[in-house]
């Protein structure tokens, strides 16, 4: 038995006017079914909400700013899961709705509390479609697409494979929109970086009725190979996608294979889900420190602050050399930690000063 997490996106499940396609619905939804009657266990991680709001309340195009945003979602979400409540009726299934936050990663009881919900409804036999809950979620602090929050969530229910499903049949080589001889790429193993990084641009923005794209795809599946999760991004509309994806068959999309080291959510967040408000430099001691030891970083070893960022915002840590390795939540502002930068604990008036990023909030990065 299998625990498989798969993400749809609003391209896939709407039409160009924005209303949600039933048939989609349906299509996914039998496909789900068909791995529970092989008995395996599945999560659905569903965008459309937005969109579904947008065309709730005939707007002529999806709005940007935030509060109408969130009143979109908020309509269109309870209009999302109806579709999926009758679909899943219709195949002797009970859909649950899950909507989560970025703190529910976070924070350790909060985590505790979103897996053991999950767990608890995997096991009664329900099908959880999750989603984030964009009617209350902080426009800084989200995840901004539900890609990164499928890879979340696979690392949150122990996933064995993760399915985003998008409308190409992987990730290629170059956009075949505009390159002829752009090919797919089937496999990319967890240590190539050099493929990673060679891939990372190609993919763009999402559509109007979306907000990802074939790089938040990218990065999902990177998360998703640091949690120990094989991840594949296939094609919405090929037929047993699902199945083909759980079974492993070849040719089915683009398969990320996982990564023997596994990070904790917290880790994984920093790392790969939240953006960097500026970046740190350090000195060969503290790499070393910071890669062999896995220590905190003290403001001794800080040789240059870039950017404008505040206590709690994720920095990058980069060697002398210039190159990143690590990101981390840093515990001073850029004024403060400037004014510290390259001065031992001991010679503050205040010690507190000193610990620029505790190592529980400090990852060392891939590649």
């Amino acid at each position: 038995m299998a625990t498989v997490v798969a993400k749809i996106g609003s391209s896939s499940l709407t039409d160009e006017q924005g209303v949600i396609a039933s048939g989609a619905i349906e299509g996914l939804c039998a496909q789900v079914a068909a791995l529970r009657a092989e008995g395996h266990r599945v999560v659905l991680v569903s965008s459309g909400a937005v969109a579904a709001g947008v065309s709730a309340f005939g707007l002529a195009a999806r709005p940007a700013d935030l509060p109408t945003l969130q009143a979109l979602s908020a309509a269109g979400q309870s209009r999302l899961m109806r579709v999926y409540d009758d679909v899943l009726a219709s195949h002797g299934l009970v859909g649950a709705q899950v909507l989560l936050v970025p703190h529910d990663f976070v924070n350790r009881k909060q985590y505790l509390h979103a897996r053991q919900t999950l767990t608890r409804l995997l096991e009664l036999g329900a099908v959880p479609v999750v989603n984030e809950n964009d009617a209350v979620a902080d426009d800084e602090i989200r995840f901004g697409d539900n890609d990164r929050l499928a890879a979340l969530v696979a690392h949150l229910v122990n996933a064995d494979v993760l399915v985003l499903l998008t409308d190409t049949p992987g990730l290629f080589t170059a956009d075949p929109r505009r390159d002829a001889s752009a090919s797919l790429i089937e496999e990319v193993v967890a240590s190539d970086a050099a493929l990673v990084a060679e891939v990372a641009e190609v993919g763009g923005a999402g559509t109007a009725r979306g907000s990802g794209g074939m790089a938040s795809k990218l990065a999902a599946a990177r998360i998703a190979s640091w949690s120990g999760v094989r991840a594949v991004i296939a094609a919405a509309g090929r037929p047993h996608v699902l199945a083909d994806a759980a079974a492993g068959e070849r040719g089915v999309g683009t398969v990320f294979q996982p990564h023997q080291r596994r990070l904790s959510a917290r880790k994984l967040w920093i790392a790969f889900a939240v953006g960097s408000a500026g970046r740190i430099e350090v000195d060969d001691g503290a790499r070393r420190a910071l890669l062999e030891r896995r220590s905190s970083l003290l403001a001794a070893g800080v040789t240059r602050v870039s950017g404008r960022f505040d206590a709690g915002d994720a920095v990058e840590v980069a060697g002398a050399d210039g190159r990143v390795f690590a990101k981390g939540l840093v515990s001073l502002g850029h004024e403060v930690l400037a004014s510290v930068a390259g001065r031992r604990t001991g010679d503050l008036a205040d010690p507190s000063l000193g610990l620029v990023i505790h190592a529980d909030d400090l990852v060392t990065l891939p590649g």
